[in-house]
């Protein structure tokens, strides 16, 4: 990989890890909650949840399969799962949530259906451009 692309990779996960962040934190105040109740694991658990999946979605632009909704399968099960596994093991260090497999489904496929969506745009310009 070209030093262009690491830092695309690197700026797209900084972004979204920010904004995330900040979303997290908008809706705990806006809840009267003042303070991350899972602290800085918490983070830490973002951070590595958001890796699996700019991993997966680095996994699915860079495949060959077609078409595009195959792909896209293809890399967000086994991603998915990773993000199950985390889940699970994170449990060893500290109890999870009631819903925390299904938060972390929710969240997970929501960011991931965002960014293929987005893939899928920028596919379809490109083609239609002619690159």
């Amino acid at each position: 990989m070209n030093k262009k692309k690491w830092i695309r990779i690197v700026s797209t996960y900084s972004i979204i890890y920010t904004a995330i962040t900040l979303l997290s934190s908008v809706l705990y105040l806006c809840n009267g909650i003042y303070e991350d109740p899972s602290g800085n694991w918490h983070e830490l658990d973002r951070a590595m949840i958001l890796l699996i999946g700019i991993a997966a979605f680095g996994l699915c632009t860079n495949l060959t399969v077609k078409p595009l909704a195959l792909r896209y399968l293809i890399a967000y099960i086994p991603s998915q799962l990773l993000a199950f596994a985390y889940v699970w093991f994170s449990g060893l260090r500290e109890p999870l949530a009631e819903t925390a497999y299904r938060d972390i489904w929710i969240n997970f496929t929501s960011l991931f259906v965002l960014l293929c969506i987005i893939n899928t745009a920028v596919y379809a310009f490109k083609k239609k451009r002619g690159q």
